[in-house]
């Protein structure tokens, strides 16, 4: 599997074929084996294994395992010691259909915009669990409005004439 295979956003274009960044696909599996993986972390690792930590699959039980643990053990190759696990919610907002997270709507009204429900439920996980990322308070939300626009949650206004 070759990252042309794979979902990348639009609102990520700007680094996916360097991947310098830490894409949307990656921090979702990182939240799934529990796994706190620094940009710097990141930065160390070759372009090979930046492309296998982003084709490696992390959807079944097994493989949710041996990508934790290559992830450790590559992180404990380039940095000493492995990254800090981080707990792993059993709920996950973006995998709730019957609410939208408050972040996210707030987030969303910021820029004139209502999630409807069915909105929602029909965006893909990876999706949702984007908007999640691009709302939390306190980071840099520069993608969400470009985010609501790619999974056709907003339309660009027209001028009145």
């Amino acid at each position: 599997m070759s990252t042309a295979d794979l979902t990348f956003f639009q609102f990520e274009a700007d680094f996916v074929q360097s991947l310098r960044c830490i894409p949307m696909q990656v921090r979702y599996k990182l939240d799934t084996c529990g796994v706190k993986l620094k940009l710097e972390h990141w930065h160390k690792f070759s372009a090979a294994d930046r492309e296998r930590i982003v084709t490696h699959p992390c959807q079944t039980a097994t493989e949710i395992t041996a990508y934790y643990d290559s992830l450790q053990a590559l992180v404990t190759e380039y940095m000493g010691g492995p990254a800090k696990d981080l707990p792993i919610d059993a709920q996950p907002p973006w995998q709730q259909l019957d609410q939208i997270p408050a972040d996210v709507a707030a987030q969303a009204a910021q820029f004139d915009t209502a999630i409807a429900l069915d909105q929602w439920s029909a965006l893909s996980p990876l999706q949702r669990f984007a908007l999640c990322k691009l709302s939390r308070p306190g980071h840099e939300n520069r993608n969400f409005l470009p985010a609501l626009y790619e999974f056709g949650l907003k339309f660009a206004e027209t001028a009145a004439v």
